[in-house]
Order: C-alpha cells, then structure tokens, then sequence
C-alpha cells in the first residue's frame, strides 16, 4: 500500500508542494561520535526525522488503538468486504476535539481476519474512504498477543489480580510477551508509513500498545508521541510483581506525555518509575513532569467523558421514546434500579444482587416496589472465570426472584443479549437510581450516560408530553474503586465488597427526597456537560504540543539496546568532556587549578568502600606534585576521614565539610570559616532529626562538626521522601533566626552554617592564586551533586571579571547526563579516573630529547636552581659554573629548567632571565 506521505510525493508532478519550503534546522540531531557533538546538519544524519516528507500546512493527529473505529462485515452477494464507521467508539468521537481541518489518521486492527490476498486492496479502500490505517496482525500473532499477554497477564495485573496459583490466573509465559512485542512492532511500522515526524502527532491508547512508543522513539528521536491508559494502573506491589516491568516503564517514558484517569493511578506510576527506575519527579507550574535522561516526562490526569451530540441524538430516536413508554407500564409502581455491566469478574455484578437481596430482606415494604434491572453487555474475553462469574451471576437471580419474587413481581431482571443504544437510553431515562459496582475498573462512563439520559431533551420530552421546564432528577451509586468516582462528588460511593453498606446506599437512593436529588443531579449534569470528550481530548492535545515545545531546541542521542532504548536530550552546550582536548588545553598551560568533588566523582556512590583505591591515590599524588598545578579535594565528607584517606598526597589541599575546614596542603593548619562560627543551632536540630529518624525505618543521621545531615537512602523511597519534605519544612521554621540553612539533596536533608559551600572555596582558592602573581590559566572542576553546582557558577564569575587580560581555559563538568550549569559532563567516577589519568601522565611526562638527557643534567639543574637562589635579583654576584652551562647544548633545556624557578623572580627580574637565555 502507498503511503499517505509517499502519496505527496506524487502530487509534486502537479506542482502543488514545490512551494512549500523545508522546516528549518538549526541544530543537528543526533550525537555522531561519543564526545563532542557534531555540528553537522539534522538531514544527513542517522535521526531519521527527514525521511518523511511534509504534508502541508494541514494538522495530522495519529491515533494508534489496537482496534480501528469500524465495522466489517463480507457482502454475501459479491464476496467483497463492506465497512462502516463504529459510531458508538470513543476514539471517533474524540476527533471533535481538534481544530475542523485537523485531519486524523487511524491505525489499529480489524475486527475480522482478511486474507493475504485482500489485505493490500482493503488497506487502500480503508486509508482512502476512512483514514484508517489497518494492521493485519497473523492470526496466530494476534492470538497470543491479545487473548494471550493482554488478557491472561497485564488486564488480570492491572485489575490486582495475581496468579497465586494455576486455578487463579496464567503464570508469566515469555512466548505471550514476545507476541506482544512483536504486535507492538508492527503497529510502529504501520504508524512509521503515514508519519510526517517533524510535524505530526501521534497520540497512543491503552495498555495494549506500551511498548510501541519505544520502537517510534528510537525511528524518530523528536517524535510528537502521547498515550493515555484507559485502565487502572496498580499499586507497586502488584506491579512489580510482572517480570517485564522495566521494559514496560521504559516504553511509556519513551512518551513525551502520559495521561491517566485519576490522582490515584498517576500517583502508583510515579512510584513505580521511583522504585523501580531511580526516578523522582516535581510539580512544574501545576504539571507533574519526570526527567527521564534529560527529557522531561509530563504526567495528565483528566478523566474521559462522553459524547453530548451522540447521546442527546439517540434520545430524540422516536424509537427511544416509544421504549421509554414501555418501560414505564411494565414497571408501573415501581422504583427502577438500573445496572449496565460487561460480563466480567471485576464489574462486581453478583456483589450488586447480593446488595439487592440484602435490601429486601432488611426492609420487606419495599418488596414489589423496587426493581433492579441488570443489563448484561457481552464479555470482552472468554475463559473459565467469565463462566463461572455468569454462573453465580444466573443463579443469584434465580434465588433472589424465588425467595421474594411473585408472578407479578420479579425483584431482578437479568437482560443478557445484544441490547441496541436507544433501548439502553431508554432505561437510563427512566431509572430513578444507577448503581455501578465494579471492584476495580478503569474509568467507566455508564454514570456519566446516566446523567445525561436523565437530563433528556426538549424533543424527547415533548415526545413524552412532559413539560420542558420540569426538573430533574438522578441518583448514583458508584464503587470507590473506578476511574469516574472522584469526578462525581454527589453521588453515594460504596466499598462494593461491603453487602450491607451497598444495600443501605441503594436504600438511601431510593427514598431520598426530590429536592436533594435534583441538586446532586444538577452539579453532575454540569460537570458531565462541560468535561466531554472533545474537552478531553483538546486539553490532552494541547498538552502533548506543550510537552513537546522544546524538541529542537536540545540535541538528540539514542542510549540503549532493545526495549531498554531512550533518548538522551542535550542542551546545545552541554557535551561530552573530550580526553584529547582536555589534556591538550593541560599541556599547553603552565597555572592551572582543580577542583574535584569526593564522592560519586573520584569515588563511586555505589561503592561499599569510601576510601579512595590505589589507583587514585596513584593520580592524585601525580597531579599534585606538579608544580603547575594547585589541586583540591572539595567535599561535604569531615575533615578527619579525608585526612586518612589522601594523607599520602602531601601536595594536596583538601575543604571539608563544604569548605567549613580547609587546609592547604598535608603541613598546613587547619583554616575554619569564621562566618559559620556561631553552631548553637546544632543543639536545635538535633533533636528534631532524632525524632524522624525514630520514625523514618531506614533513616540515621551522619553528625560533622559544622553540620547535621539526614539521610533516608535506604528507607522506603516514598516514605522517605514524605519525611524529607515535612522534615525540610520543619527545620526551615525552626530555624528563621538561626545562622544556618537547611537544603534537600539527593536522599538527604542537610543543615549547615550560613556563608559555607563549595562555591566559596573555588573562589577562595582562585582569589589566592591572583593576589599571589600566578592568575590560572587553566581551570578544571569535576562534581556530581548540587552541592556542586555553587563550585560551577562560583568559578565562572570569579574569572569571568575584566582583572585578566587573557581568560582562563575553563572545563566546568558535571559527573552523569543530567541538568547542570556546567558546560560538560562524564559519565561516571571511571570515567573520571580515566580523565586524572590522561592529566596526570600529561604532567609526568617531558619531550624526548629532554628525557634522554635528564639524569646526566638532573644534579647541574641542582646547583644552578641554588646559585639563582643564593643570588636573587643580584646579577653581578651569580657565579654560574660556565663549564657546566656549557654542557647544555640544547636552549630548549634551559627554558624548562626556568620554568619551576619563575616563580622565585619578580616582573623586573625578567632582564635577568632573558640574559641567562640569549648566553646560550
């Protein structure tokens, strides 16, 4: 089948497109080379976002559900297949909430299995006549990937329930999961024909399909992509209890926005993606956003609505009010309690009959007065447990209708055939109550239908002969565990596992006042009215444009085989620290200054053992004895462990504490930051730590000297990150009026002085090396926390001032692709020990004609650096060994041996030195 997009193609003969100019690049799209970025242009590189062409100025939405919006059926006369819009889908009507030209393209599967030989000519004929875009999954395929993964594991898991035994569910079948994977693949292929990536958007439906934003995001590293899931999404326990959990999470972070129904289903996401991946995620201006590898996940919670137009068109039907009239003369006298339910375990359809007989045994004037009619809609899957709930669903009724039923009166009506529209919006007009019951169901809008019946309209009711201005009325009973129940404050909510609540809540319906009813039916009816499906669907459009606003204005890198692709986005600045350039930038200048964070940089986060390996001591001690180089361990870690740990690198400075302590080198005192003197606050918030701890499991406090730091690494992570939060608040009260500041890190709430951070000693240092006539010319910091982040901006403003004449090479870099005012960043503390390594062989070693002739010289150089000495800035009295000088054939030779003694000569003593230079 031709694409919509190579169709284009097509009308360019005709001149049509040739105006249309291309979308500007100004940034390329993908990562070329691990290092830096290439500058090259997005269209020859391996993105792919360019190999589809424009549509024109057009809006396109892509929706992708697993089955299309149709009917199909084969025309017995001609052979040929017939196929009609399914008016009644949700995925139809959510089209009316896109702008008029908006055109909407459809891919998903039939309802009906076509031949191999039909399927190119019935995709034409769909994609021409109704935009649809069909699948054609093997029979066998979608089998297993839809009766098989969808049914027997993610909907049961999903609903909460667990395969805790062969009679109770199917165990994990990694054959089912590689059909689901390989359903999903197809459904991105069919979505990859018809994409215009730079311009379209495609919007993804249901747990069916949460693999398939990987496999898109990995074609189109920019692509538009949204999914909303129309089912539940369980708590962590449930979930990660699925052996395939991560690739599933990873799928739909893949999304640039996710939508759910309520707070609740949202919220068990979050912790999943929390416990599961690492993840954290913040309110941004009132939208939930995740940072996924520097992308920024957006989370939706809007419930879906229904469709006014649809419902309030089918009441006008003359064939609903016709019905309406007989519903009430056969239930003349009587209350009618209406029921609408798929047959399946989770609709709670035999807990609601239980309810009804629990009522007509507690109040017996209510028998032959109240009816519950329990429309029975065809089950969606078959297996053992849809038998055996329609089983005790049968028999149920049957007991209840012989124990209190009479030939005139039959308690529960059992309606379970194909029931049309204008019959079922029949019965919601005239059920004075609607009870839904599911124990656990995504959203369900049968209340939502209710109401709207209920309101009716002028045409049905002067059809019915009912005056236009009467009032309305409507009561709900709804289950506390479906999607629709927060959105409908007025109706009775019930725990639908409680008999005796749910029958007192039927009562309660039934013989509320008029008055009441009416008012809980109005605010109801404004609600449903308003928040419809084109509402839902525009506010999740407007989203998704929202959430994708800032695609070109990052670069693009695809990480990660698999299902365990993602996409790493980039600010156009923010680049992968090069070994070669870095270390080319060291050779070449002689005053550098380095700055490096301790743990999670020089030493791994993870690593059990703190103390730093041979390897780095090894480097450490290399750099330090530069001369050249001034280097500095930066660290929130106190002053006495870091003292141990790189007590062999006597060249060392070290800032402990954040720079509360700091020492210039192994011989050097202890210097403290006067500003942060006054500690009395520690006696305030100790207590207040020791309190959450107790009530924090997992939670100990780490005392320094100037600080006080909580940690909840290793309690439970939402609860830990609650007590953190309310601690964070805590403290910030208490301490007003104290000189000290409360900040939250990564697993931490850390109290310390005011004046004290990193950022201060990074300028301290450099302020040190200008007052001392050795302005850097070189500057490096490495760090990987936010405590980091003051070091970044510190050193950037401090030799950023119009002071020096010739700015210092800066490599200011950030350890892990994440957010950083640093312009580059590494991986991790290997890579960082690869970076020391390259510096530190940089500074070992020397040219090689200076190497060959270093030991025979190394004494000479001895005694000329201690006769310059003895005679500084005193020309007449050097006596230089001429005999010795004359040895050194090569100038190059002296200017390296200079170099360490500049340092020793004033700015006027450069005569001096010039002449020791021209006598060779």
């Amino acid at each position: 089948m031709a694409s919509r997009s190579c169709a284009n193609f097509l009308d360019l003969a005709s001149g049509g497109l040739l105006d249309i100019p291309q979308t500007p690049r100004t940034l390329p799209r993908v990562m070329t080379v691990p290092g830096i970025i290439s500058d090259a242009d997005g269209y020859d590189s391996n993105d792919g976002d360019s190999d589809a062409t424009s549509s024109g100025s057009r809006e396109r939405k892509i929706i992708v559900a697993n089955m299309l919006p149709l009917h199909a059926k084969r025309d017995t006369e001609t052979g040929r297949w017939c196929f009609s819009l399914d008016e009644d889908l949700l995925l139809l009507h959510l089209k009316d909430g896109f702008s008029s030209d908006t055109e909407v393209i459809y891919v998903g599967s039939l309802k009906a299995d076509i031949d191999a030989s039909e399927q190119e000519e019935v995709a034409q004929k769909l994609l021409d006549d109704f935009n649809c875009v069909p699948t054609f999954l093997p029979h066998d395929l979608q089998k297993k990937f839809y009766l098989g993964f969808c049914k027997q594991h993610l909907w049961p898991l999903f609903h909460y329930m667990l395969p805790m035994c062969p009679d109770h569910g199917d165990r994990f079948d990694r054959v089912l999961w590689q059909a689901y994977v390989s359903a999903n693949k197809i459904f991105a292929d069919k979505v990859m024909e018809v994409i215009n990536p730079d311009d379209d958007c495609v919007w993804v439906h249901d747990y069916h399909l949460m693999v398939l934003p990987t496999f898109l995001r990995k074609r189109f590293n920019r692509i538009k992509l949204g999914f909303f899931l129309h089912s539940p999404f369980p708590s962590s326990e449930i979930y990660r209890t699925l052996p395939v959990r991560d690739e599933i999470l990873r799928g739909l972070l893949n999304c640039d926005l996710i939508g759910f129904h309520t707070f609740d289903y949202a919220r068990h996401f979050l912790s999943c993606c929390s416990r599961m991946l690492g993840l954290d995620y913040e309110s941004k201006r009132g939208h939930i956003g995740l940072d996924y590898f520097g992308r920024t996940v957006y989370i939706k919670i809007l419930p879906v609505g229904v469709h006014m137009g649809r419902l309030e068109s089918v009441l006008n039907l003359p064939a609903t009010a016709t019905k309406i009239k007989e519903i009430e003369k056969q239930f003349d006298g009587k209350k009618l309690i209406l029921g609408i339910d798929d047959m399946d375990i989770f609709k709670g359809i035999s807990l609601k009959l239980l309810a009804m007989e629990q009522l007509l045994q507690q109040h017996p004037g209510m028998r032959g007065k109240v009816v519950l009619v329990q429309i029975v809609n065809p089950a969606r899957g078959s297996g053992k447990d849809v038998q055996e709930a329609k089983k005790e669903t049968y028999l149920t009724a049957k007991r209840i209708n012989e124990v209190y039923g009479s030939p005139n009166y039959e308690p529960v009506v059992l309606i379970d055939r194909p029931v049309p529209r204008f019959e079922k919006s029949a019965y919601y007009a005239v059920a004075e109550c609607c009870i839904v019951n599911a124990v656990r169901d995504g959203m369900n809008l049968v209340p939502y239908k209710y109401i709207v019946c209920r309101q009716g309209t002028p045409i049905m009711d002067e059809a019915l002969g009912r005056e236009r201005d009467s009032p309305h009325t409507s009561m709900l009973v709804v289950s506390e565990f479906i999607g629709c129940s927060p959105s409908l404050s007025g109706a009775i909510r019930v725990n639908p596992w409680d008999i005796d609540a749910v029958a007192d809540a039927m009562t309660l319906a039934i013989n509320m006042r008029d008055s009441e009813k009416q008012l809980r039916h109005e605010k109801h009816y404004r609600y449903v009215s308003t928040h419809d499906v084109a509402y839902w669907a525009c506010s999740f459009a407007q989203d998704l444009e929202r959430a994708c606003r800032d695609h070109y204005s990052k670069r693009c890198w695809g990480i990660g085989l698999g299902l365990g692709f993602r996409v790493l986005s980039l600010s156009p600045s923010f680049r992968r620290l090069s070994i070669d350039h870095i270390v080319s930038a060291y050779r070449k200048t002689e005053r550098r200054a380095i700055f490096l964070d301790y743990d999670g940089t020089v030493v791994p986060e993870t690593s059990i053992i703190k103390s730093p390996g041979p390897e780095v001591i090894s480097v450490l001690k290399t750099l330090c004895s530069d001369p050249n180089n001034t280097v500095f361990i930066v660290s929130g870690r106190g002053r006495s462990s870091l003292s141990e740990w790189l007590a062999p690198c006597e060249m060392l400075g070290i800032a402990a504490e954040h720079g509360y302590f700091i020492r210039w080198n192994k011989t050097s005192e202890w210097e403290t930051n006067h500003l942060g003197a006054d500690l009395e606050w520690k006696k305030i918030v100790e207590p207040v730590m020791r309190s959450y701890t107790e009530a924090t499991d997992g939670s100990n406090i780490e005392i320094k000297e100037s600080a006080l730091v909580w940690h909840h690494q290793d309690a439970d992570p939402d609860f830990g990150s609650c007590q953190a939060k309310e601690l964070l608040d805590h403290l910030e009260s208490v301490l007003a009026n104290e000189p000290a500041v409360v900040k939250r890190g990564q697993h931490i709430v850390e109290v310390k002085p005011q004046g004290v951070s990193k950022g201060l000693v990074a300028e301290k240092v450099l302020v040190r090396m200008f007052n001392g006539g050795r302005p850097p010319d070189f500057v490096m910091c490495v760090g990987d926390d936010r405590s980091d982040e003051d070091m970044f901006e510190s050193i950037l403003s401090t030799v950023s001032g119009p002071s020096l004449p010739v700015p210092p090479e800066i490599f200011a870099c950030t350890v892990g692709r994440k957010p950083s005012k640093a312009k580059y960043y590494l991986d991790d503390a290997t890579d960082v020990l690869k970076l020391l390594q390259g510096l530190a062989t940089a500074s070992s070693s020397k040219p090689r004609h200076l190497a060959d002739i270093e030991v025979s010289f190394e004494s000479d150089a001895t005694q000329i650096s201690q006769k310059l000495k003895c005679h500084h800035g005193d020309v007449d009295k050097i006596e230089v060994d001429m005999e010795i000088l004359s040895n050194m054939l090569l100038s190059s030779l002296i200017l390296h041996l200079l170099v360490p003694l500049g340092a020793l000569f004033r700015s006027s003593d450069s005569d001096f030195l010039m002449s020791i230079v021209l006598a060779f």
